[in-house]
């Protein structure tokens, strides 16, 4: 009989993972100010309760600061959001402990704008992390500042960060 017990129980707790892990899984959204940038695709967001906040931004990969683009994909995330109040929409935390969100600006998607700008790719890696409008938004993006030639796609060939990332 506690062999019965014993996999009714198993059956119950395999069962209830998968809602307990979605249950816990990081999400949130808040306000802050930028106080640092460090490259294209990472900020420092400063909240109401003076908590620093590290961001990756979602859905994109902008150029190393040492790649053709980088300072440039910086210094235009830089003129876009240092020093303004923004929000957060977050839902992951990277193994480097950074928050993975969108900013938005005024109720914009900076991380569309620098995808739109040609200053970072649609990371199509995490692609399923995003919502199927974000996913259709950032790839048609992508595809506008590659017809138009703008900032990175410029370049006849230029060299993703990924790749480059994986050359280092």
């Amino acid at each position: 009989m506690n062999w019965l017990r014993n996999r009714i129980f198993l059956a119950i707790l395999v069962g209830a993972a998968p809602w307990a892990y979605a249950q816990n899984t990081p999400t949130g959204t808040y306000t802050g100010k930028v106080v640092s940038i460090a490259d294209g695709d990472t900020v420092t967001v400063l909240d109401g309760a003076h908590t620093q906040h590290k961001v990756r931004l979602a859905g994109i990969d902008a150029p190393e600061r040492k790649q053709p683009f980088g300072k440039v994909a910086r210094q235009h995330l830089a003129s876009a959001v240092f020093g303004k109040t923004v929000t957060i929409e977050w839902n992951k935390i990277d193994r480097y402990r950074r928050e993975i969100g969108i900013i938005r600006l005024n109720g914009a998607d900076i991380n569309l704008a620098l995808v739109d700008a040609g200053l970072a790719w649609h990371y199509k890696f995490y692609e399923r992390e995003q919502s199927p409008e974000d996913r259709h938004s950032y790839s048609t993006a992508e595809q506008r500042a590659r017809a138009a030639r703008r900032g990175l796609w410029s370049d006849n060939n230029p060299s993703p960060p990924w790749e480059f990332r994986r050359r280092k």
